[in-house]
């Protein structure tokens, strides 16, 4: 059984161990535990709006609503701090906030998301992680594909942005059926090569500027080769790099926190194909443990866990 525990756990994990070093220089730092403050003035523990819109997608799958339930919970989310470790919504990418904003205005969900260049930052990457909960091994990858692009599009509607939601998305589908990490990144170009051929934007997308993490030589790399930076394409190379060149959740997520710049996202996403590869149980427990308000997530944890 798919280790959602994990995945969500790690996620907020490695988004809290980013969190203090945001925007800071590799080199500059060496986290290798959970620490607070610096960045962003917050006690050890915290997490941003990676966990928080990650949880508003898992309270919303829990409750079997639609994108537009999504979007509501997201205006609550930047309007009145809903889903957040202090009641204050920090950290929100522009992107985001502007699609929301949108949604206030009475913009339709699946049109909010802005479709220029500038709207290829991670912020549907770091959230979209549960979808993976809707989608059973046996359901087709054109259903997948339609999802994952209905709930990348409320915030990003870039087909950049949309074609990295879906290898995440994939390769995570393809690690929650059983496979090791390199197969089921094998598994996902296979499959996306022949799925995608249908639809020449995305394919495009994909061919242009996703093409070498498929490459073996990829995970061979020098760490100065890899970007870590809010660009889509950065954050999910940069993530999938340090799963491919450790062997366990610690060591993944320490890797992908120390590569600096956007560190809570490269880290929470990172966290999350971790906790979901290796489990819930070789997460730190001190790391677990140190997660401010767990009163707010916890039960959401537990529902969408079951069954």
């Amino acid at each position: 059984m798919a280790d959602y525990k994990g995945m969500l756990y790690g996620a907020m994990v490695g988004d809290a161990l980013g969190v203090p070093v945001e925007f800071e220089d590799r080199g500059s730092f060496n986290i290798d535990s959970m620490i607070g403050y610096g960045t962003c003035n917050q006690p050890p523990g915290t997490w941003s709006d990676d966990s928080s819109l990650t949880l508003c997608l898992a309270e919303n799958i829990n409750e079997q609503n639609n994108i537009d339930g999504l979007m509501r919970k997201f205006v609550c989310y930047l309007n009145e701090g809903y889903m957040t470790p202090f009641g204050i919504a920090f950290g929100v990418g522009n992107s985001t906030k502007q699609a929301i904003k949108r949604y206030e205005d009475g913009i339709p969900a699946e049109q909010c998301g802005g479709t220029s260049e500038y709207n290829n930052g991670n912020g549907a990457l770091m959230r979209i992680a549960p979808l993976i909960k809707c989608f059973p091994p046996e359901m087709s990858l054109d259903h997948v594909i339609e999802k994952v692009i209905a709930y990348t599009r409320i915030t990003h509607g870039h087909p950049r942005a949309i074609m990295a939601s879906i290898i995440y998305i994939e390769i995570l589908r393809q690690i929650a059926i059983g496979y090791s990490f390199k197969v089921s990144v094998e598994n996902t170009e296979k499959e996306l090569n022949k799925y995608l051929k249908s639809n020449p934007v995305l394919f495009n997308e994909f061919e242009s500027y996703y093409e070498r993490i498929f490459q073996p030589e990829f995970y061979q790399l020098p760490q100065s080769y890899i970007n870590s930076s809010g660009y889509v394409v950065d954050t999910l190379e940069a993530a999938l790099w340090c799963i491919g060149n450790t062997d366990n959740f610690k060591d993944a997520v320490l890797k992908a926190v120390n590569l600096g710049e956007d560190t809570d996202t490269v880290g929470s996403v990172a966290g999350a194909i971790a906790g979901l590869l290796y489990g819930f149980d070789t997460i730190p427990e001190k790391w677990v443990e140190t997660l401010v308000s767990k009163a707010d997530f916890e039960p959401i944890i537990l529902t969408f866990i079951k069954d």
